[in-house]
């Protein structure tokens, strides 16, 4: 059975940048929860992100509050390796670096995390207010997935849980053997 990871940005990289929310070429917000729908999108224009604090550029981090940013180098390993089926690749600009830059939105989510194997899960229920939501996940800790539901992907959100992105563990293994920076994996 393969392994999976969740991949996840490096908090602890000295002297690293920190990418803000996305902003149009207006200066309005752009909706972050766009990105993690599982869906191609439509060209939108400008999209910047601030840094605060500036520092070193990484080649992954995520931006407030769930969204990939990679740099070119990303993009190049991920189309060897045949992925753009499974990722878009949307090009945006950093504040103050030169890039290229690029959101990368999961086209793939699939229902697959184990609840029974997971540290603990916890859904909304009624008494939250969010009736929306009921019967959704509210938190998962010590995610475990069913890797017979990934249904051969390699790059993919878990339902009901969008903060995090999923990989495979060929494409953990290319990202480590690249020396891609900003990243961290935790086995799911």
């Amino acid at each position: 059975m393969p392994s999976y990871y969740e991949l996840r940005d490096d908090l602890y990289h000295p002297g690293r940048w920190h990418l803000r929310s996305p902003v149009d070429e207006h200066g309005q917000k752009v909706n972050p929860w766009q990105f993690d729908e599982g869906r191609r999108l439509e060209p939108m224009g400008n999209i910047l992100f601030g840094v605060r604090p500036d520092g070193v550029e990484l080649d992954f981090s995520w931006a407030a509050p769930a969204i990939p940013v990679v740099s070119n180098r990303v993009i190049q390993l991920l189309e060897r390796m045949d992925l753009q089926h499974e990722v878009q690749f949307i090009p945006v600009q950093v504040e103050n670096h030169a890039g290229p830059w690029f959101i990368l939105n999961a086209l793939r989510i699939l229902r697959c995390i184990d609840d029974a194997r997971c540290a603990e899960v916890r859904y909304f229920k009624p008494e939250d207010g969010q009736p929306e939501k009921v019967g959704e996940y509210k938190s998962v800790r010590g995610m475990r997935i069913d890797p017979a539901k990934t249904e051969g992907a390699r790059v993919f959100r878990p339902w009901g849980w969008p903060e995090a992105l999923l990989v495979s563990e060929d494409l953990k293994q290319a990202l480590e053997r690249e020396g891609v920076t900003g990243t961290r994996f935790t086995q799911v």
